[in-house]
């Protein structure tokens, strides 16, 4: 037994002497794998959405859906001719995820393309005719952690709760 001892012990040694994680002596980082995370490798887009705010809400309302609701916004502007109008979250988030503020409320923006200044074809809109509308669905898991949606025009601001 002791013949067997003074060898385990020098090899104990000699391989704590290779301490270090950047030691390739060292048998405890041989296996071990970098960090894994899901976050892509340029991190999150925080992009926000750079198109102006729609003039007016005239109105917003709640659709029911098998799977949740569809909430549906109208607005108005002083002209015809708005192009890619949609609700968009009022901070950036990751992907096509939607969720609400610490406070249950999601903050969303109603916005579009107004178009080209000096255009000839622009004309002037007609209250309760030319209204824009652009809607959202959300599913029960989505509601689940809203109590309220606040939804923000560049003139007003409409909330509506669950």
């Amino acid at each position: 037994m002791s013949k067997l001892t003074a060898p385990l012990l020098i090899a104990t040694m000699a391989l704590a002497s290779c301490g270090g994680g950047g030691s390739g002596w060292n048998p405890l980082s041989w296996g071990s794998p970098p960090a894994r995370t899901l976050e892509p490798e340029g991190g999150y887009s925080q992009v926000s959405d750079n198109r102006p705010d729609i003039p007016q809400i005239t109105s917003a309302r709640w659709e029911p859906l098998n799977e949740g609701r569809l909430l549906v916004v109208n607005g108005f502007a002083p002209v015809r001719g708005y192009s890619s109008v949609a609700l968009v979250t009022a901070r950036p988030m990751p992907g096509d995820r939607i969720s609400p503020d610490a406070d249950g409320v999601l903050r969303l923006r109603l916005v579009g393309v107004p178009p080209a200044p000096g255009n000839a074809a622009v004309l002037p809109a007609r209250p309760g005719v030319d209204e824009i509308t652009a809607a959202m669905s959300l599913s029960l898991v989505q509601l689940a952690r809203i109590t309220a949606v606040e939804i923000t025009s560049a003139s007003n601001v409409v909330t509506l709760r669950r």
